[in-house]
């Protein structure tokens, strides 16, 4: 049995102009696996303050919604290219495209048709699905990209986690995340919601907010907006939310 999901009549993304321009590497870039596809899985700390909360942030779940890649692109290239420190007291991680596969392919999933954001081993995870699109993968934690994920928080043990996406505007939460985004919100004309309206097993934010109490964002951009004006419009609410920490 599949499950239902309100139809919705929404803009596509607007492709990347170069996407060579959204991978970074270097000795102080770490690699966390490879995709099914064989494409490292990369990201880069940015250290805080002695003891400082940590922060993880990633783009790119979703290969085919290139606003989350184009902001986590333009933070990198801003903050990260000639730098360790992070631009506030906490300890960063930046995973800029954690789905290279479907980023360069210009697709949801990964290059086994996976919605990464289904497939993590979530105690609701289920095989059922709506659509194809949201293929949740053979079974929980089939996806190497997945056991990045996991290793990632295992490793990094962040206290704080925004996955930046598109679909309609809204800061969607998950754990106890409702005083971050509550300081987005001052920056960011979105509403904060905890349910999107249609379930979502084997979500990041499931896995690590609701289960694991890591308060957890998925920020949703509006989705078709021009990739010149997303990290403008959300830098300033990105940073006051970060420095709360």
């Amino acid at each position: 049995m599949q499950m239902s999901e309100p139809i919705q009549t929404l803009k596509e993304s607007l492709p990347y102009g170069d996407t060579k321009k959204a991978f970074f590497q270097g000795s102080d870039w770490q690699s966390f696996g490879q995709s099914a596809g064989g494409h490292e899985i990369t990201g880069k700390k940015l250290f805080g303050v002695e003891n400082a909360r940590r922060a993880l942030l990633v783009g790119g779940v979703h290969g085919n919604e290139t606003e989350g890649v184009r902001f986590m692109e333009d933070f990198i290239r801003e903050f990260a290219m000639s730098s360790d420190r992070s631009p506030v007291n906490a300890e960063i991680l930046a995973i800029p495209v954690f789905n290279p596969d479907g980023f360069l392919s210009f697709k949801r999933g990964n290059k086994n048709n996976v919605d990464l954001n289904r497939n993590m081993p979530t105690r609701d995870w289920s095989l059922n699905y709506s659509e194809p699109k949201y293929f949740p993968g053979p079974s929980a934690s089939s996806e190497p990209e997945t056991a990045a994920m996991i290793s990632v928080l295992e490793s990094f043990r962040p206290d704080f986690i925004i996955s930046f996406h598109s679909w309609k505007p809204m800061i969607n939460i998950n754990g106890p995340a409702r005083p971050h985004a509550e300081v987005m919100q001052k920056k960011l004309d979105m509403e904060i919601v905890e349910d999107i309206g249609y379930p979502t097993p084997g979500s990041l934010g499931t896995y690590a907010g609701w289960e694991r109490q890591i308060p957890t964002i998925t920020l949703e951009f509006e989705r078709g907006v021009e990739l010149d004006l997303i990290y403008p419009m959300a830098r300033d609410a990105v940073l006051n939310t970060l420095a709360i920490l």
